[in-house]
């Protein structure tokens, strides 16, 4: 039987990552006396172990060490008055020399772990062969030599350092004085994160508002102490009228309301009021035989994992620099590592326990969005209301890094808020916390009618299905919100023609069977037979589709402030990005060919600038609560009815004004006539008022604007197609046809014309844009409506409708 030659280098991670407190004393260990007879073995006397022992965290154990050294230093500096100027390298030397004589602390050194922590202490800080022998076992005298050279080279480079520490030593001042930090050593405090609901958040704790209006409806007292941080003092009437039910009678919610009606709150209190009364009754009758508070060991669960998991780059960087957080102290001993035991009477044990709730925390609540923006806002949102409660929240969505999304479900969160591509993605992988959904509490599917229309969201048929069939909970509560979700198509005309009956079935019954919803369930409509709020101001401008650039930047350029542009494609939204950045508007895109991060970032930009412009595809039309956005601009007529009334809905929220013009267009006029009569609008929208006698200057800036991103489009056009193909030619080892360059036709000479000719473009243009255009300054009335207007705009449709018309039946004709 011969050990294991173990390596006795640099042993400071695993003694950092290491460390624990011990009840008792080591204990003999009895073998047969023929064991220290084999080979290899004959230096060893005896074997002890050690059964009461605690694992604590090697940074809090690190901290209490240096705390309680510098108690015991004032000490001895009060205690020796004028002799506390002596070297302290004296007074560490007696005192490691007493610790090495003392009886307790030799019978601790048999136990190789401890052992080795104190070697590698005794080699960072150049300590002498002497107190190095006095903790090493013999068997391990071969590694000694090593260390040896290592101390000499350190001594060497040291010796030049000496005569400047020394200096330092000498002119201690007594403790009892405390210095002041110096300036590069205070560190910044942690900015808080920035996320564009921060506006609406702000400032919460400073407000202690009278919530007395939300306690008739049931409402957990952490969360009415949230609500009065937050300054929210009444419900809304979406929330007044889905609490009670959703609460005391535990029923499913059908919930239409406005937009800006506050639905996240009507779903979000009573998800965390179910969470909360779970914990408090089943949580605790689960573990009869536990007697301890059931948040102990749920704090104990969040202390650790995250140790485990997201804190171990911090371990891994507090390993390799143990010693940069103690630049400033003076005269603080460096010889204290974390390898070190440390008596504890009455020691507990909590693994079992920590297992045990480990096991118990099942995921309790889930909310599906259809867009990642909308399910980052809404952790937002629940994240402020369950402030004063334990319970954790976790966000999975497309996008982002799914190795960062199953940690933080490591961590066994009781809601997820989540898109369906994602999360199925997951499931799919098994993950530990999504296995049994059976013990879900809460579904909540927020803008359902768009999450359930054919074709889009496969993901969610599947987990609709699963969740009603396999993983089926009788006693699960289904929330279902959106602001059309009770809206009423007419059918078209070729359907209205065929004999074929229509499905009699209404709009919420084939809802509620898709979702799952077999009970009855408390349906709450709220909206208007317009579907838009009353504080909206709803408008149009009737132009060509060439026009429409102009009248957009004649709106950004008279009316400043935060203003959303909608259009129906991502090239549209990219085009009209690089125009307005030539106008000097400083614009900002959104749209799903972006990377996450860099959607988000526009988002929290736009929410912080006052003048703003955000340029979207309707990926940022549903849900998103961006404060103060005083205009909606709809580029492009929306397709339906719902979206029109969704992008709209991102202004004149929470009583608020607002204002949306629509830009239409011959091509746009089938689709604003079917958006008229599905919202009931028998009356034609106002015209927007333009001043005519400023459009040439707006004609002149847009037209050269236009010149200059067309060739600025072709070139960079150009040079990724060239680059594609000699990047390939490259990678052939072939010769490359300059036909095939789109490039080769023009010459040097003609680019460097080109350059030139822009570069002068662009000169004029930005001199055009240093004068203004409103000389008076004044803002046209938007209630000005002249019948010369009314007779235009009649002029218009008929034509638009006739133009389309031929179209139509030319195509009939060739088929």
């Amino acid at each position: 039987m011969k050990p294991k030659k173990v390596k006795t280098g640099d042993k400071r991670v695993s003694s950092v990552r290491r460390s624990f407190d011990m009840k008792g004393k080591w204990k003999p260990v009895e073998l047969d006396p023929h064991l220290f007879s084999q080979e290899g073995l004959q230096d060893l006397i005896c074997f002890e172990e050690l059964t009461s022992y605690r694992l604590v965290n090697s940074g809090k154990a690190a901290k209490e060490l240096r705390k309680e050294k510098k108690q015991a230093k004032k000490r001895e500096a009060e205690q020796a008055g004028e002799d506390a100027a002596e070297p302290a390298k004296k007074k560490k030397k007696k005192h490691e020399k007493v610790v090495a004589n003392d009886p307790e602390t030799g019978s601790c050194g048999t136990n190789k772990d401890v052992m080795q922590e104190s070697e590698a202490a005794s080699e960072e800080d150049g300590e002498n062969e002497k107190e190095t022998a006095a903790t090493s076992v013999p068997a391990q005298s071969s590694t000694t030599d090593r260390r040896e050279k290592k101390k000499k080279k350190k001594k060497s480079s040291q010796k030049t350092e000496q005569p400047a520490v020394t200096e330092k030593q000498t002119s201690i001042k007594p403790p009892s004085l405390p210095e002041e930090p110096r300036q590069d050593q205070i560190k910044p405090p942690k900015k808080q994160r920035k996320n564009w609901t921060n506006a609406a958040l702000s400032g919460s704790e400073e407000k202690n508002s009278d919530v007395s209006a939300w306690k008739d409806l049931f409402v957990p007292s952490a969360v009415l102490e949230a609500l009065s941080r937050l300054g929210f003092t009444s419900p809304t009437s979406i929330q007044a009228l889905a609490l009670p039910p959703a609460i005391r009678d535990r029923m499913d919610i059908l919930g239409a309301a406005e937009t800006g009606s506050g639905k996240t709150l009507a779903f979000g209190i009573p998800m965390i009021h179910t969470i909360l009364e779970w914990k408090n009754g089943s949580g605790k009758t689960t573990e009869p035989g536990d007697t301890e508070d059931p948040k102990t060991g749920e704090q104990l669960d969040d202390s650790t994992e995250p140790s485990e998991e997201d804190d171990e780059r911090e371990l891994d960087q507090t390993n390799a620099g143990a010693d940069e957080d103690e630049q400033g102290a003076e005269g603080e001993d460096q010889d204290e590592q974390l390898g070190c035991v440390r008596v504890i009477d009455d020691a507990e044990f909590d693994f079992k326990e920590k297992v045990d709730e480990g096991q118990n925390r099942p995921l309790l609540g889930l909310v599906l969005t259809p867009t990642r923006e909308l399910a980052v806002q809404v952790k937002h949102h629940i994240d402020a209301v369950a402030k004063y409660t334990d319970i954790q929240t976790a966000i999975v969505v497309g996008g982002m890094a799914q190795q960062k999304q199953r940690r933080m479900l490591k961590r066994r969160p009781e809601i997820i808020i989540a898109t369906p591509g994602r999360l199925w993605d997951l499931i799919k992988e098994q993950h530990p916390h999504l296995l049994n959904l059976r013990q879900l509490k809460c579904l909540v599917i927020d803008e359902a009618d768009r999450m359930v229309e054919r074709g889009h969201f496969e993901e969610l048929e599947s987990l609709l299905e699963m969740l009603n069939t396999t993983h089926f909970n009788p006693t699960r509560q289904t929330f279902v919100f959106s602001a059309t979700l009770t809206m009423v198509h007419g059918l078209p005309s070729r359907v209205l023609q065929k004999k074929k009956k229509p499905e009699n079935r209404s709009k919420l019954e084939i809802l509620m069977e898709k979702v799952g919803i077999k009970s009855k369930p408390k349906v709450i409509d709220l909206t208007r037979k317009e579907a838009t709020v009353e504080s909206l101001t709803e408008t149009q401008i009737c132009c060509q589709k060439d026009e429409k650039d102009f009248y957009l930047y004649y709106f950004l350029i008279q009316y400043p402030g935060r203003t959303m542009v909608f259009a129906n494609s991502i090239e549209c939204i990219k085009r009209l990005t690089a125009l307005l950045v030539i106008l000097d508007c400083n614009p900002l895109a959104l749209h799903a060919n972006m990377h996450q991060k860099q959607r988000l970032k526009n988002l929290e930009r736009f929410a912080e600038r006052q003048n703003c412009v955000l340029l979207t595809t309707d990926v940022a039309a549903r849900g998103l609560d961006i404060p103060d956005v005083q205009h909606v601009i709809h580029y492009q007529v929306p397709r339906t009815s719902e979206t029109y009334v969704h992008r709209s809905g991102r202004t004149a929220r929470a009583t608020k004004e607002g204002l949306s013009l629509l830009l239409i267009g011959p091509d746009d006029v089938m689709n604003f006539k079917k958006i008229s009569r599905t919202l009931g609008k028998d009356e034609d929208l106002s015209v927007f008022p333009v001043e005519n006698r400023c459009m040439e200057a707006i004609k002149e800036r847009v037209n050269l604007a236009r010149k200059i991103e067309k060739i600025e489009f072709f070139n960079s056009k150009e040079k990724q197609h060239d680059s594609w193909f000699k990047q390939a030619a490259k990678a052939l080892e072939v010769d490359l046809d300059d036909d095939l360059l789109m490039g080769s036709a023009r010459e040097q000479d003609a680019n460097r014309e080109q350059q030139k000719m822009v570069k002068g473009m662009k000169k004029h243009l930005k001199h055009l844009i240093s004068q203004p255009i409103f000389k008076d300054g004044k803002c046209p009335d938007q209630d000005f409506r002249t019948e010369e207007d009314t007779e235009a705009e009649e002029r218009f449709f008929t034509a638009a409708e006739r133009t389309k018309a031929e179209e139509t039946g030319e195509e009939a004709g060739m088929s």
